[in-house]
């Protein structure tokens, strides 16, 4: 059995469950803007991609010029509930689990560092995690600079590392950095989707996630 000394986490739809607070935010900034409004399933495509990604894919003809008021329309949207959305029921309790046993975690999101640090400060998460890594720092999924920038920061063998996303840019993304994955299937893209992506395994609830992780966790050495 392989085994991991590092677990990198996906932020919306794998802690957080904030899908449908994305993609109501994605479809009132379309209205906002008077563009036609996408239907649930293509919104919560782009969710994990960085937000002028997302946005362009859920409005291809946007104009250059109105993306800045299309992120703020967005952003406005998102923001005014963003520090309430509930985390998925168990998920403090495998992160803590994960530290006892003394591996390292870390986040690869696409979301924003200003977006990131205001969910784990009001999450109060903060402190389960060893490196962070947004979107506006790096390029964004699928392309593994994030994941790269975690494994290169933190000293880790990419061998013993396994990123958790529920998205199958997440998949794609550990795949681009020859690391394995757990895809869920309680976040933003259905089953047939992420299988299609071929994660090393797809779960279906956290409980799942923790116990498929449980007895496959060495001790990070430094």
């Amino acid at each position: 059995m392989k085994q991991y000394d590092a677990v990198i986490f996906d932020w919306d739809g794998t802690i957080m469950d904030s899908t449908q607070s994305i993609v109501s935010a994605i479809q009132l900034a379309c209205v906002d803007m008077q563009l036609p409004v996408p239907p649930r399933e293509r919104a919560a495509w782009v969710i994990g991609l960085s937000l002028e990604s997302a946005l362009y894919h859920v409005a291809p003809d946007l104009p250059a010029d109105q993306l800045s008021a299309f992120v703020d329309r967005y952003k406005h949207h998102f923001f005014q509930n963003d520090q309430t959305i509930p985390l998925f029921e168990g998920i403090p309790e495998v992160l803590s689990g994960l530290k006892e046993e003394r591996v390292s975690l870390a986040v690869a999101t696409g979301k924003g560092r200003v977006g990131l640090d205001r969910v784990l400060q009001a999450s109060n998460l903060q402190h389960y995690f060893d490196m962070t890594r947004c979107a506006d720092e790096a390029k964004g999924k699928p392309d593994p600079t994030m994941l790269f920038d975690i494994i290169h920061g933190l000293g880790l063998d990419p061998d013993r590392v396994v990123m958790v996303g529920d998205t199958t840019h997440d998949v794609v993304m550990a795949h681009n950095a020859g690391i394995d994955s757990i895809a869920v299937s309680y976040g933003a893209h259905d089953i047939d989707t992420l299988f299609g992506a071929e994660p090393t395994v797809l779960v279906h609830s956290v409980e799942e996630m923790g116990d498929w992780l449980s007895g496959r966790l060495v001790p990070v050495v430094r």
